[in-house]
């Protein structure tokens, strides 16, 4: 393969991975708590390039690695007792179904049984790995330290973890992360309730770079042509001086 196509067809594929990190924000702008993934591009060089085997075709384009962008989305006010939101770094703790599970995404609500619960059904933690239930149908008191009382009495204290270094967390599915390392309590974060953190995809700016990445792919596209009828031309003028 020439170095022109060679090189755009691995941007090609780049771009194509970045439309499916963009694809998965876009699906995620309404999920509360979500944070955005984004892209590292780097160059790949062959084996034989480095070796000096084949000099013929350079450095190609590709997304080296993703990266989870964690700042602080927007609180939003929904008036529901069991919502609740997060200011600052940290996350709610929650039992999933292959062990603890972080997320920022608190849309919480009781079980039938008055375990608070996520939309999904995973078990909110106390601290100490307890999980809250009552039977109480009167309205939750959550401080800002994450206390949480019904009727003057106090239930518990929600388990905000913390980690030195978020970038090492894993995502699990939607809001949700996991971690191979303990956390460690999370003392710079707020409690607010009633609020729900909204995703830190902006459609707006999803939508641009979208705009973007389509350009890109159809230039890219136009290289690929240009390479392949360049070849085909040098076969034709190789043949014709040949014969």
């Amino acid at each position: 393969m020439d170095p022109l196509t060679a090189a755009a067809a691995s941007g090609l594929q780049s771009r194509m991975d970045s439309m499916d990190i963009l694809a998965n924000n876009l699906a995620n702008t309404g999920t509360s708590g979500f944070k955005a993934d984004r892209e590292f591009y780097s160059t790949y060089l062959a084996p034989e390039i480095a070796n000096g085997v084949d000099s013929t075709v350079g450095e190609a384009p590709v997304v080296q690695r993703q990266w989870t962008d964690f700042a602080q989305g927007t609180l939003l006010s929904t008036g529901n007792a069991t919502d609740l939101a997060l200011s600052g770094s940290g996350f709610f703790a929650v039992n999933g179904p292959n062990g603890v599970l972080y997320t920022r995404n608190g849309s919480f609500r009781f079980s039938p049984q008055g375990t608070l619960v996520t939309s999904e059904g995973y078990p909110v933690r106390l601290t100490g790995g307890q999980t809250l239930q009552t039977q109480s149908t009167s309205p939750l008191q959550v401080q800002p330290d994450g206390e949480i009382s019904q009727d003057g009495n106090v239930l518990g204290q929600l388990e905000l973890a913390g980690f030195n270094d978020p970038s090492k967390l894993d995502k699990f599915a939607g809001a949700y992360f996991q971690s191979s390392s303990a956390a460690t309590a999370a003392t710079g974060a707020q409690v607010y309730q009633g609020k729900l953190e909204s995703s830190n995809a902006a459609p707006a700016e999803a939508a641009a770079r979208m705009v973007t990445l389509l350009r890109h792919f159809e230039m890219l596209q136009h290289a690929v042509k240009i390479g392949a009828e360049m070849n085909r031309q040098a076969i034709q003028e190789v043949a014709r001086v040949g014969s």
